[in-house]
């Protein structure tokens, strides 16, 4: 249902009441200027607001490397390399004499 305010001021406690069946709308001249819901809605608001404004992957990305660059690694971690598996440009000294290898 909606409003114009001094009809909403007048009958404040109807307003009030008819938020438990749906949201109330409050216009001024033709123009909506509140909403006013029930306070079950207005948690379930809360809950979606907080939500939404968890970081991002990329944020927390940002975060990671400006923590990394303020402990003096601005090149990046140091990682070994590694030696769990295969490699065949490394591993395999008859690579380049299979038909259709060609050096990188």
């Amino acid at each position: 249902m909606t409003w114009n305010i001094a009809s909403a001021k007048q009958q404040f406690s109807e307003v009030v009441r008819l938020t438990a069946e749906e949201p109330q709308a409050i216009y001024n001249r033709d123009k909506p200027v509140a909403v006013v819901i029930s306070a079950a809605e207005f948690e379930e608001f809360k809950k979606w607001k907080a939500e939404r404004q968890q970081p991002t992957l990329m944020e927390l990305f940002a975060d990671v490397r400006a923590t990394l660059i303020a402990e003096g690694a601005e090149d990046g971690i140091e990682l070994a390399p590694r030696t769990d598996r295969f490699n065949p440009l490394v591993d395999d000294p008859h690579y380049w004499d299979e038909p259709g290898a060609t050096p990188v």
